[in-house]
Parts: C-alpha cells; structure tokens; sequence
C-alpha cells in the first residue's frame, strides 16, 4: 500500500514540475508593455588633492547608443573614448589623447598612511 501512495506522490510531483506549467512563486518575464529602451545618464568626478579625474555620458533611444568616457591618465594625459553602437552594428569606438605623457625625473617616495591608536 505504502508503495502505491509514494507512486502517486511521484507522479503527482513530476507532473507539477512540467517546464510548461506556470511559475508557482515570483513574476513572468516582461512583456512587450515596456517598449525599446531609452535613457541618458552622465557622470564626472575631479578631484586634484587624489589626482581623479573622470566621466562617462551615455544616451539610448531604441537601438541607437551613443556616448564618451574620459579618464585622466597617471602620465598627465586626457584619454576621451566618443563611441556609438546602432543596432547589430557592433561597439564603434574613437579614442584620442590631449596633452604630452609627462614622466617625473625621480619616482614619488612612498608615504605610509598614518595610524591611530
């Protein structure tokens, strides 16, 4: 007897694990309510004392990305990356220099960070 109700459990669970049934917990995948994407965000921080000097902009509409990031470099110099992916078209970069790689004719001492206590 014991067999026959841990068949019916088995069969029971298995039909209710089907890929096809519905989620049991959580949401479905989004529907097509939501439409493409599109969105515009920037960022930058410079900061002299840490040396910090970068940003990023970025737009979307649909398919169609465009935007640019610039970080400066520890040799002094300004690296600006203007990109663009429309579509399938794959990540379209352009990236440029501003300013002459500067190098210090004695390499900086190394300072400990203080400690307390």
């Amino acid at each position: 007897m014991s067999y026959k109700i841990l068949a019916v459990l088995a069969t029971v669970a298995v039909a209710h694990a089907r890929p096809d049934s519905p989620p049991i917990y959580g949401y479905g995948a989004p529907g097509p309510a939501f439409g493409p994407a599109k969105y515009d965000f920037n960022y930058a921080v410079n900061d002299p004392p840490s040396g910090n000097d970068f940003g990023h902009q970025e737009s979307r509409d649909g398919d169609f990305t465009q935007g640019s990031y610039y970080v400066r470099l520890p040799d002094g110099r300004l690296q600006t990356v203007n990109y663009n992916v429309d579509g399938d078209s794959g990540f379209v970069a352009e990236v440029s220099y501003e300013g002459q790689a500067q190098y210090p004719s004695q390499p900086r001492a190394y300072t400990p960070a203080p400690t307390y206590g």
